[in-house]
């Protein structure tokens, strides 16, 4: 007897009957309502089931993922001041002055971006406010921190002139901000991870800095079912994978396996620090290159050794040529996350390694005043999505949350719009379709055999591109089970 049966659900230009049992799909057939949105009089399922859902022809997907997100990050940046409307040093100073919490515990912003701004960050902006207050100010992509003085002196970099903290040193201090117990910030994950599930998620890939398997062990035990969890493995905790066994793709739980190994190679666009062929404007700064080629290679020869496939992070043009350099001369398939300036012979060079890009399309909403300026001369082969799917590269779509909202709708309707706010779409010739922007952005499909992921909607994804970053999702279904419901 399957577990359940949903009914009059749309599929392309059909309405169709879907039976899940023990959280697969084991039928999909011609449905028993009409054609209208309607339930037929007298319609009743084929066989007895334990629950019929009637979907009164709402269109029916599998289930979304996010294919990179930062996911502790996200949950605990849902709590900190958010900084993402100023746009000056001194008016993000005047945001943290107004909303910081009463008390004299640290305080600590988020989503700041500088690029454009006239004035720079700089420490004394926050010390007359905060003499002996800790303050931390997080950007949005997550490459550097704003410190106050009192902030550095906890931070063991006291002496620093101006507080903005690039890189490795901005890493440490995320690393280090201990803003919460182990229990709140498992309480916190649990609520995005709902507010995840009400986006049609059902699955994350996971590379949050720090050995994460640990929490999501911890949290998998204490019952966190909202999500299918791949957790990702850095540099540092590459012996202890090793100890423990752990490899690409290994099952740890009903909803935790092992993700891929993450090695970061470069900077950011936001933070100016992309590794790039040319220097940024006005300099001869190329950008920083965090892991230089013979380091990248004997990462990923001893992430291979023990069954772990790469994630190689890479903005700039030359960190993605070198990272590419390395993959394809190793054979170690994989991916490059981000990808986002690309030189033009490198698109075969994915394909012919074997390599697939996660990349994050509203980043290119984010960002395209910043690359208009930094990348000059360049942006169209920034940011790619349809020179990559015709290159025939494997594309995967993804948020890097907290840098933007864990919300695959807004990466759907970013690659298919190529706009946001009203503005006049930026390199549209990058566009692609909203099937096209789907199928980057979900692992099973609608037929017996797949898990029972599936999302239904109350619009049509394919035809309502107006409604595509704010689609109405009535239901998420995972493995069978609901996890967001409101019919």
């Amino acid at each position: 007897m399957p577990d359940l049966l949903i009914r009059g659900a749309r599929l392309g230009p059909a309405l169709v009957d879907i039976e899940v049992d023990e959280g697969s799909i084991t039928a999909v057939v011609p449905s028993t309502v009409h054609s209208g949105a309607r339930i037929a009089d007298g319609a009743a399922p084929k066989r007895t089931v334990d629950e019929v859902v009637e979907a009164e022809g709402r269109w029916i997907i599998p289930g979304l993922w996010d294919e990179h997100v930062h996911f502790d990050q996200w949950a605990a940046s849902r709590r900190r001041i958010d900084l993402s409307a100023a746009t000056s040093a001194a008016e993000a100073a005047a945001l943290v002055i107004r909303d910081a919490p009463a008390g004299g515990g640290l305080v600590i912003g988020r989503s700041f971006r500088d690029a454009l701004w006239a004035d720079a960050p700089d420490r004394a902006l926050l010390d007359g406010a905060f003499p002996d207050r800790p303050v931390v100010l997080v950007s949005a992509d997550l490459h550097c921190c704003w410190l106050n003085g009192a902030a550095l002196a906890r931070f063991g970099v006291g002496e620093h002139p101006t507080g903005l903290l690039r890189e490795d040193a901005g890493f440490a201090v995320l690393g280090q901000l201990g803003d919460a117990s182990a229990a709140e910030r498992d309480a916190w994950a649990g609520e995005a991870a709902a507010a995840a599930a009400a986006r049609g998620v059902v699955g994350i890939h996971d590379l949050e800095m720090g050995y994460n398997v640990e929490a999501w062990r911890r949290r998998t035990v204490a019952g966190f079912d909202a999500l299918r969890v791949e957790s990702g493995i850095y540099a540092p905790d590459l012996d202890r994978a090793e100890a423990e066994g752990l490899s690409t793709g290994l099952v740890l739980g009903p909803l935790l396996s092992v993700g891929r190994f993450k090695t970061i190679t470069d900077g950011s666009l936001g933070t100016r620090t992309a590794y790039c062929a040319e220097p940024y404007p006005g300099t001869h700064d190329h950008g920083v290159l965090a892991v230089g080629p013979d380091a990248l290679r004997a990462q990923l020869r001893r992430a291979a050794e023990i069954g772990l496939e790469p994630a190689v992070h890479a903005i700039g043009d030359e960190a993605n040529r070198l990272a590419l350099d390395a993959m394809i001369e190793l054979g170690t398939g994989g991916r490059i996350e981000h990808a986002q300036l690309l030189h033009a012979p490198d698109l075969a060079r994915f394909v012919a390694g074997g390599i697939g890009a996660s990349i994050q399309p509203e980043h290119a909403m984010d960002d395209r005043d910043i690359a208009d300026r930094y990348w000059a001369g360049r942006t169209g082969r920034g940011f790619l999505i349809r020179s990559l799917l015709d290159a025939g590269v494997h594309v995967r779509f993804g948020s890097d949350a907290p840098v933007a909202a864990l919300d695959p709708w807004h990466a759907i309707a970013a690659a298919v719009l190529r706009s946001r706010d009203g503005r006049d779409p930026w390199h549209e010739e990058q566009a692609i379709s909203a099937a096209e922007a789907i199928a980057c952005s979900v692992r099973s499909r609608i037929r017996p055999g797949e898990p029972a992921d599936l999302v239904l909607l109350e619009a049509d994804p394919l035809g309502a591109t107006g409604t595509l970053r704010d689609m109405p999702v009535a239901a998420t279904l995972l493995g069978g089970r609901w996890t967001h419901r409101v019919v």
